[in-house]
């Protein structure tokens, strides 16, 4: 009988020789490496550092131009390059926060470890509305795409519905394992789609949008001089972009050695950033304030068809992303302490695929009531004497992201707002009174 455990916790942790401190850190991991039920354990750094990378670059960069007419492209660039590196920071500390304690397969399990149950709940309430919020995003971006693509007179809002189906579909793929495969195609496919708007904007007299006769006002400054709100959405928008850290979580928790993710997040950083940079600093240049949002529509009809084509894919994949991992917290909430976690039971795969199903559902409800995208994407943001130094510093953290919560939440009411006054979308008489409260909450 001996033999056999042996034998079996042979196979469990294949060509592994775990000291037994290792095994006790490995035995507190959320997932288990077994051989008899479901190994959700096999994605190496490298196919990890693809999939971060397709969770930040998607909706994110498409929307860089925009902010960086808002804040000038000297005040546009060092903020993408200090955002960057902020977040690159964070997702250190929450990484060596994890190996510390590999139980945490989510935000909200850390919280837990910090603050007890009610840090738990809460901030687990906060990812989910996050994460449902930016698959909203996504399904916009799809349905754009569609539209684009697209005479058909059918309405946007089932072009949406369209999107939601494909995506849940796609995101009840249950092992990031498998997911990981479409984050290739899905990456080529953004970063191509993107690459084409910025060599199509440079071969263009004047932009698209800007008036195509006389003289006309580009636009592009080194500084400008926003007011608070829009520079709130602006300089938020660029800190969103490369924000979506905490959803690197649940994808440490299926890698082969999870202590490895420092290798996909400098990888993942290094590109994301330098690619923001560039794609976003080109297109301004040759747009200035004549950029669209989402920017794949800044080079005229053609381009703007030709890149969509090839981004719809990217645009998939990323709401994929989304909305698996929020699927994955509540799936492991839910099963977390029961065999059903990885076991081909009923119980199991009902759990999975209601998850993914309900949440996609409130994305798509979300997406149709918050039509703008780059708004969409801002209001996600509403997280010795050296160890002092290093504690105060990440008191100042906390600071920080009550700041924005407060001055970005306000800036996309503003806007918000101001788009439905100005009749940029059909104005909701119910849902613009509801913002024209929040507004006068915030003020006062």
């Amino acid at each position: 009988m001996l033999d056999n455990k042996k034998a079996e916790a042979s196979m469990a942790y294949d060509d592994e020789r775990t000291s037994p401190h290792e095994s006790v850190f490995e035995e507190k991991e959320v997932f288990k490496k077994t051989d008899t039920g479901v190994n959700f354990r096999k994605v190496g750094w490298f196919n990890a550092g693809v999939i971060f990378i397709k969770i930040l670059f998607a909706t994110g960069v498409l929307s860089l131009p925009s902010a960086l007419y808002s804040l000038g492209a000297v005040g546009g660039s060092i903020s993408i390059v200090a955002w960057g590196c902020f977040n690159t920071y964070c997702f250190v500390i929450l990484g060596n926060f994890r190996t510390k304690h590999p139980h945490c397969h989510s935000i909200a399990d850390m919280a837990e470890v910090v603050g007890g149950t009610i840090a738990k709940e809460a901030t687990g309430l906060l990812f989910i509305i996050a994460y449902v919020l930016v698959t909203g995003s996504g399904i916009i971006g799809v349905s754009t795409a569609l539209n684009a693509l697209s005479h058909h007179a059918a309405c946007t809002v089932w072009w949406s519905f369209l999107a939601t189906v494909v995506i849940i579909a796609t995101a009840s793929i249950r092992k990031l394992e498998h997911v990981g495969w479409l984050t290739y195609a899905g990456f080529i496919s953004i970063y191509a789609a993107v690459l084409i708007v910025v060599i199509g904007v440079t071969t263009r007299d004047r932009p698209a949008a800007a008036p195509q006769e006389g003289p006309y006002d580009l636009g592009f400054v080194a500084i400008n001089n926003p007011g608070f709100a829009a520079g709130m959405v602006a300089s938020c928008t660029i800190f969103v972009s490369s924000a979506g850290t905490s959803a690197f979580l649940p994808v440490i928790s299926e890698m082969h050695n999870p202590k490895d993710y420092k290798k996909p997040l400098y990888f993942c950083m290094a590109l994301v950033t330098a690619s923001y940079l560039a794609f976003s600093l080109v297109v301004y240049r040759w747009c200035g304030k004549w950029v669209a949002s989402p920017s794949l529509g800044s080079a005229g009809q053609t381009i703007k068809m030709v890149s969509y084509g090839v981004a719809l894919v990217g645009l998939i994949v990323s709401a994929t992303l989304y909305l698996h991992v929020a699927a994955k917290y509540v799936f492991v909430r839910i099963l977390g302490n029961s065999r059903h976690l990885q076991a081909n039971t009923v119980v199991h795969w009902g759990t999975w695929i209601a998850s993914t199903v309900i949440l996609g559902a409130l994305a798509f409800i979300l997406a149709e009531a918050i039509p703008i995208f780059n708004y969409l994407i801002a209001l996600v943001a509403p997280g010795t004497m050296k160890d002092k130094a290093v504690f105060v510093l990440h008191c100042g953290l906390v600071l920080l992201g009550l700041f924005f919560l407060v001055g970005a939440t306000y800036g996309v009411v503003i806007q918000i707002v101001d788009a439905y006054s100005s009749g940029t979308i059909g104005a909701r008489k119910t849902y613009y009174l509801l913002a024209k409260f929040i507004e006068y909450y915030i003020v006062v």
